[in-house]
C-alpha cells in the first residue's frame, strides 16, 4: 500500500527527532551504558513467597501479628514491644545508635522495610526466615527479655487474642489447665526458667513451640506489607525507559549526578546491587568500632554457628517448607575464619531516614558515612579480610552533597496508614 506524502514525512520527521535525542535517557545527561545501569535498581518486585509459612501472605494472619507487634505484654511487665525498637514514626527504626529495649544492645537496629525480601536476617545472618527473626528478639535478655511459655499465656489467657489465633491454627493448648510456668524457655539466661522449661513434659514443650513459632508467623505476615517501591528514584527511572520527560523531572541536577557517581566511579553497586540496593550478602568494610561497645563484633562467623545449631529455621521442624530453597541455602553454610567482623548489606532505600548508620550505629549521618568511603580513615582489620574492591574515593564536597541528593531520592514512605498503629481487634473485622 502506499503511504499518503504527508504521513511519509511525518515518519521521517520522527525518526529524524529520535536519531537528534540520542539514546533512552539522553535528554537526562546519561550515558546509554548508565541508563542500563540505573534500570537494575528499579522497579522493586513482587514480593517473593516464603513456603517456609503457609501464612505469610493471609491478611488475618498479617492482623493477629499487626496487633502482636504493637503489644508491650510479651515483655515482663509490659515494658517493650517490636515497635519499641522499631517505631514506625522512625522509619521502623528506634534513632538509636545501639538498641535500647530491656537493656542495652550492642548493634544499631535495622528498618523493617521490605524485609520480606531478605535472604537472611540480623547484621549477622543467623536467622533465615522473617518468621525465626521475629521470634529471637522476645527470648533476648537486652530486647524484649520475655519467653515462650511468656507468649503461650497470653495467646491463652487473652480472649480477642485467642479468637483470633484460634481461627488460624486451631485452639492453643489451654495454660492453666497443663499448669505452664509463667515464664521459661530453653535457652533462658535466668537459671530458674531454664529449669521450668526443662520439667515441662515432652508434648508440653511442643506444644508451647508450636504457639511460640505460629505467634513469628504472624509477625512475618505483618512485617511482610511493609513495603517501599515508589520513589522519586523510581518515577525518574521509569521516565527514562518511556521517554517522559515530566517523570524526569523527579531527580534534579544534584541527584542526577550523585546517581551518576553511584553507578559509575563509586562501584557503589558492587554491594548496593538491584531494585533494593543491596547484595543481601556480608562484608567487613573496616569502619571503626563504637567505643560503647565493649566485645569485638565477629558478625558472619558467630551468625552462622548460631544458624546452624538453631532448630527454628527454614530446615527446622518447625518450618512449612523443610526441603524447599530456603532450607537449602544453609547446607552450603560453613563457619569460616574468613567471615569473622562481616555484617550484612543494609537496603538504601529510605537510608536518608534511619540515621545513624553502620552495625553499630559509628557514623550519624549520610554526610559521615560518605566521608568515611572517601578516606577511609580509621579503617581497621587484616588486609586478608578486607575488601579488595574498597579504595578511598577522594570525594570533593559537591560529590558528597551530590551522593546525599541521589541518596534521599530512595525515599517512600507511602504505606497503608491503619498498618502504623494497632489494629482495633487482632481478629479479621
Amino acid at each position: 500500500m502506499k503511504v499518503p506524502v504527508p504521513l511519509a514525512a511525518a515518519v521521517l520527521l520522527a525518526e529524524a527527532a529520535l536519531a537528534a535525542a540520542g539514546p533512552p535517557g539522553a535528554e537526562a545527561g546519561f550515558t546509554a551504558e548508565e541508563v542500563r545501569r540505573l534500570e537494575r535498581h528499579s522497579p522493586v518486585p513482587r514480593l517473593p513467597p516464603d513456603e517456609t509459612n503457609k501464612v505469610a501472605d493471609d491478611p488475618a494472619a498479617a492482623r493477629l501479628g499487626q496487633a502482636l507487634f504493637f503489644d508491650a505484654r510479651l515483655s515482663p511487665g509490659a515494658r517493650v514491644s517490636c515497635a519499641s525498637c522499631h517505631d514506625p514514626a522512625r522509619s521502623w527504626t528506634d534513632g538509636r545508635s545501639l538498641s535500647l529495649g530491656t537493656g542495652r544492645g550492642s548493634r544499631n537496629t535495622l528498618s523493617l522495610w521490605n524485609v520480606g525480601y531478605n535472604r537472611w536476617y540480623f547484621w549477622d545472618g543467623r536467622a533465615d526466615s522473617l518468621w525465626s527473626q521475629a521470634l529471637k528478639p522476645m527470648e533476648s535478655p537486652t530486647e524484649m527479655g520475655g519467653s515462650r511459655l511468656a507468649a503461650s499465656w497470653l495467646i491463652w489467657a487473652d480472649e480477642p487474642l485467642r479468637a483470633a489465633y484460634t481461627a488460624l491454627f486451631g485452639a492453643p493448648p489451654d495454660a492453666a489447665a497443663r499448669r505452664f510456668p509463667k515464664r521459661g524457655a530453653p535457652s533462658a539466661a535466668d537459671e530458674a526458667e531454664r529449669a521450668a522449661w526443662e520439667r515441662l513434659p515432652a508434648e508440653d514443650r511442643a506444644a508451647v513451640n508450636q504457639v511460640f513459632v505460629d505467634v513469628g508467623k504472624t509477625l512475618a505476615a505483618f512485617e511482610r506489607r511493609l513495603v517501599s517501591r515508589r520513589a522519586p528514584f523510581d518515577v525518574f527511572v521509569e521516565g527514562l525507559r518511556e521517554g517522559d520527560l515530566a517523570k524526569q523531572a523527579a531527580l534534579g541536577g544534584s541527584a542526577r549526578r550523585g546517581a551518576r557517581l553511584f553507578v559509575g566511579r563509586g562501584k557503589c553497586t558492587v554491594c548496593h546491587a538491584g531494585p533494593l540496593f543491596t547484595d543481601g550478602e556480608f562484608h567487613d568494610i573496616g569502619v571503626p568500632p563504637n567505643e560503647a561497645v565493649a566485645l569485638p563484633d565477629i558478625g558472619r562467623l558467630a551468625g552462622i554457628q548460631e544458624l546452624l545449631a538453631d532448630d527454628l529455621g527454614a530446615a527446622g521442624p518447625w518450618s512449612d517448607d523443610r526441603s524447599g530453597p530456603r532450607a537449602a541455602l544453609v547446607r552450603y553454610l560453613a563457619p569460616r575464619p574468613d567471615v569473622a567482623g562481616q555484617v550484612k548489606t543494609p537496603t538504601l532505600r529510605n537510608v536518608a531516614l534511619s540515621a545513624p548508620y553502620m552495625h553499630e550505629g559509628q557514623l550519624a549521618t549520610l554526610r559521615d558515612v560518605l566521608r568515611y568511603y572517601s578516606t577511609l580513615e580509621g579503617r581497621r582489620g587484616l588486609p586478608a579480610q578486607r575488601e579488595r574492591i574498597l579504595v578511598p574515593l577522594q570525594l570533593g564536597e559537591q560529590e558528597v552533597d551530590d551522593l546525599i541528593a541521589f541518596l534521599e531520592s530512595l525515599t517512600d514512605t507511602a504505606i497503608e496508614p491503619s498498618l502504623l498503629r494497632p489494629p482495633a481487634a487482632p481478629g479479621t473485622p
